[in-house]
């Protein structure tokens, strides 16, 4: 049964659409449960495809309306309730009897399957399994049962879970969030349960902090003490601001040296942009890619040479995978299997190379800020301020959603440049 209400509060409580078109959304829910009794039994992803036809068929709705009528009946299964054909009744996705629980190992293996319909991240979806892995063995011996359950989970156990995290790990609000945002979506996805205005409760607060940035000096004494691949991609990740799995994701394909720039591709949010590519770096980067080319061609003559292409592409082209273009501009010098198809292949480079790499330069070049490969973007649109550019522009190259996130750095460039004289230096200025 559609629960129109539970949705609207679900979309106005999120991000999910933009401000003031929640109602639309439950609007074209609202038409499309009304027209679905006539599909009952075919499972929804088919009702939807037949409820877009009679859209389509109707010369008053529009194309724009058509796809946001999809969107909203994808919401409303996928996020609001879960990608599940059973999903009428809200049954959870695994067998939970009333006296005994259920089953740890397969509430997990629901999880995961559930992260993986929503297409997180390969790194999410591991994190969320592991706090969920942690929830449960902490619930398992509470409840002094075998660690695969049978068990039983109360709000009162992921409290105390939590504040374990807290009293006895002594981890971070941020990390504290991140575990409960674990546990809420497993609690939605896999148990058919809402936490309510509990989840309001247990959020840790986060405070606000500049973030450490390198002075032109010290990216210059970087820079000297770096060399080869990893000394080439912490050149390319100050000089185009990227995020350190943005340089190492980078297929040949996105090099545009005749424009001097670097098109990243699905970035944070899923969101497609464009950044510098350096000159200073183009011919240490085309012969990179010269002797890339050979490692390629050597797979290739082994029956290898395909490397991973997202989504559905690999099916939709089959010879991409194995073309040029398609390739890491930073491959792994070993192959490796991957974890989701056991399929041996030439990932990309480890990002522990290349922070390992930036920690030993900071070392030689005896620089003691507590700092990471991050902190390069963050010294790229640090810079780029200190030299005139403009703010909007800042913002397009880091891919930030709201200039706000952008200002930031406005607040550690005052810091950059000349500070007040000190009082105590006025004092003694007027003594002598």
């Amino acid at each position: 049964m559609l629960d129109a209400t539970k949705f609207a509060d679900f979309l106005l409580g999120g991000d999910l659409v933009g401000q003031g078109k929640e109602k639309y959304h439950v609007m074209w829910v609202r038409k499309f449960f009304k027209v679905r009794v006539q599909w009952l039994n075919h499972p929804w992803p088919d009702q939807l495809q037949y409820f877009l036809k009679v859209l389509e068929a109707d010369p008053k709705v529009e194309q724009w309306q058509i796809d946001q009528a999809e969107q909203s009946v994808r919401l409303y299964f996928v996020n609001f309730l879960g990608h599940q054909e059973k999903i009428d009744d809200c049954e959870p996705l695994i067998r939970i009897d009333p006296e005994n629980g259920f089953m740890v190992s397969g509430a997990i293996a629901a999880f995961q399957e559930s992260l993986r319909l929503k297409n997180y991240a390969y790194k999410t979806e591991q994190s969320y399994l592991n706090w969920c892995k942690r929830l449960l063995r902490f619930t398992c011996e509470a409840q002094n049962v075998p660690s695969n359950g049978p068990v039983h989970l109360h709000e009162q156990h992921i409290k105390d879970f939590l504040a374990y995290l807290v009293l006895k790990r002594y981890v971070s609000s941020s990390t504290q969030n991140q575990a409960f945002s674990a546990i809420l979506m497993f609690c939605r996805v896999v148990l058919r349960r809402d936490l309510g205005d509990f989840k309001e409760n247990v959020r840790a607060k986060t405070g606000k902090r500049l973030p450490v940035v390198f002075s032109i000096e010290e990216v210059q004494r970087i820079f000297a003490k770096t060399r080869g691949t990893s000394g080439l991609m912490i050149k390319m990740i100050y000089g185009g601001g990227m995020r350190l799995t943005e340089c190492l994701r980078l297929r040949v394909q996105d090099i545009d040296f005749d424009q001097s720039l670097i098109f990243i591709r699905a970035g944070k949010g899923d969101k497609d942009r464009t950044t510098i590519l350096p000159e200073s770096i183009q011919g240490m980067l085309k012969e990179h890619l010269v002797r890339v080319r050979e490692l390629h061609k050597m797979d290739l003559e082994k029956g290898y040479g395909q490397v991973y292409l997202p989504d559905a592409l690999a099916r939709k082209y089959p010879g991409a995978a194995s073309q040029w273009g398609w390739q890491y501009v930073f491959p792994s010098m070993v192959l490796s299997t991957d974890p989701r198809t056991n399929v041996v292949r030439r990932h990309h480079v480890s990002a522990r190379a290349v922070q390992r790499a930036l920690k030993q330069a900071m070392n030689d070049a005896d620089i003691s800020k507590h700092a990471s490969v991050h902190t390069l973007r963050h010294s790229f649109a640090t810079h780029l301020l200190l030299n005139g550019v403009d703010l909007r522009q800042i913002q397009e190259y880091l891919g930030h959603a709201r200039v706000e996130t952008t200002m930031v750095y406005t607040h550690v460039v005052k810091d950059l440049r000349n500070p007040a004289v000190s009082p105590l230096d006025m004092l003694e200025q007027f003594c002598k």
